[in-house]
């Protein structure tokens, strides 16, 4: 049996190797909703926390550009923090050596600036976020991730045949797969949703360290560049000096409730498949 085929037999035998249901995948119409609200809480974003003006490199989602993540980049210019694109074009995973063109780009960041760079990645460019801190984790900051595959499963997504279409990839494939599932080098953040219709919300959880941590929001996947509550959460943990990260801290009844331990288990969790 080869790997293809043996991976998609234990994908069958274990949920959380599956994508997200049908009906999650559904809900992701709700989307819009996320960006309204954008627009309804952008005066009362940005005003705590405050950045400390250091680079941050934002990574689009797959078959998706800068011209997505320009919200967030705007809301991160207006926290205090520089908001960059990847100048890239479309996501199409790593291929033509675009592994190799951000870690230039981090380079030029970094000589820019003099101080060392975040990432941001949504979706597919969390994961690529994640390759690339562990590639040269002294010139990355700290690394954010929103609703990416990271934990090595190659069809806990709605968007896997898509990506072997656009990539010419093989999800199963040993060497993409081998820069997934590692403990990170420096600070992450996983946000997560369980109510996420692309990537099933255990595929975006990294092994549990000193220097990592998941959080879940309420969040589609197609929102999460949008979503007040994400934006808010991202512009929280880049605000931390650098060299004193730590994970974020629920005080109170409010932020354990928005800010969710996805390790806690709850009753609605049985619809989160």
């Amino acid at each position: 049996m080869n790997l293809r085929s043996a991976d998609l037999r234990q994908t069958a035998c274990d949920p959380h190797r599956t994508p997200p249901s049908r009906w999650l995948l559904a809900l992701e119409g709700t989307a819009f909703l996320e960006w309204s609200a954008l627009a309804l809480a952008w005066p009362f974003l940005a005003r705590d926390p405050q950045g400390d003006g250091h680079p941050v490199m934002v990574l689009p989602g797959l078959m998706t550009g800068d011209a997505s993540t320009w919200p967030l980049r705007a809301f991160l210019d207006r926290a205090g923090f520089v908001g960059l694109g990847w100048n890239q074009g479309l996501n199409r995973g790593p291929v033509n050596g675009t592994i190799k063109k951000l870690a230039d780009r981090i380079r030029g960041i970094e000589r820019e600036h003099g101080r060392k760079v975040s990432l941001v990645g949504w979706s597919l460019g969390g994961a690529m976020a994640h390759a690339l801190a562990q590639r040269m984790p002294n010139r990355v900051r700290s690394v954010i991730t929103m609703g990416s595959p990271l934990d090595g499963h190659p069809h806990a997504s709605n968007a896997w045949r898509l990506f072997e279409a656009v990539s010419g990839m093989r999800v199963t494939d040993r060497s993409l797969r081998g820069l997934m599932g590692k403990a990170p080098k420096v600070p992450t953040t996983n946000l997560l949703s369980k109510s996420d219709g692309i990537v099933h919300w255990r595929a975006s959880m990294l092994p549990k360290c000193e220097q990592s941590e998941s959080i879940e929001v309420n969040a589609t996947h197609l929102g999460f560049g949008a979503n007040p509550l994400v934006l808010w959460m991202i512009a929280e943990r880049l605000s931390q000096p650098e060299g004193q990260w730590r994970a974020f801290q629920r005080h109170g009844a409010l932020r354990s409730f928005l800010f969710r331990d996805p390790r806690r288990l709850r009753i609605d969790d049985l619809y989160a498949r």
